[in-house]
């Protein structure tokens, strides 16, 4: 089929476009939109974001640390919704949020050493 090799689409969908051509015209072929709405409007993803500065440890964590897992948490809790970790990866990224992960040093890191070595002993390794 030309339409196949110049659309490069596959058979199956030239032919679900030409039934619903066929059934209701051009109108039949406008764009539906977006499969899906995102299930959070701005205004309540305003209130996630209220929720989210107060930090995991108002909510119950342990930790200091939000992830995908207790944030799709917090959602169900304060908008009774259910999501998927990729849903809300996909939520924040819209909103502009990034993946961050947390440095992690040793508590018995002594900075003044590591300076001290970083300037009299790694120029003599070289």
């Amino acid at each position: 089929m030309a339409i196949v090799k110049e659309l490069r689409v596959s058979e199956r969908s030239v032919e679900r476009w030409r039934r619903a051509w066929r059934a209701g015209g051009t109108a039949a072929l406008a764009s539906a939109g977006p499969p899906k709405q995102p299930k959070l409007t701005d205004d309540r993803f305003a209130e996630l974001e209220k929720e989210l500065a107060r930090g995991p440890a108002a909510h119950g964590w342990e930790d200091e640390r939000w992830t995908l897992t207790r944030i799709r948490a917090l959602i169900l809790w304060h908008f009774d919704l259910t999501v998927s970790p990729a849903a809300v990866w996909r939520l924040l990224h819209r909103h502009g949020w990034s993946w961050q992960s947390p440095a992690r040093r040793a508590l018995e890191r002594d900075e003044h050493v590591v300076e001290l070595w970083k300037k009299d002993v790694w120029p003599q390794a070289e």
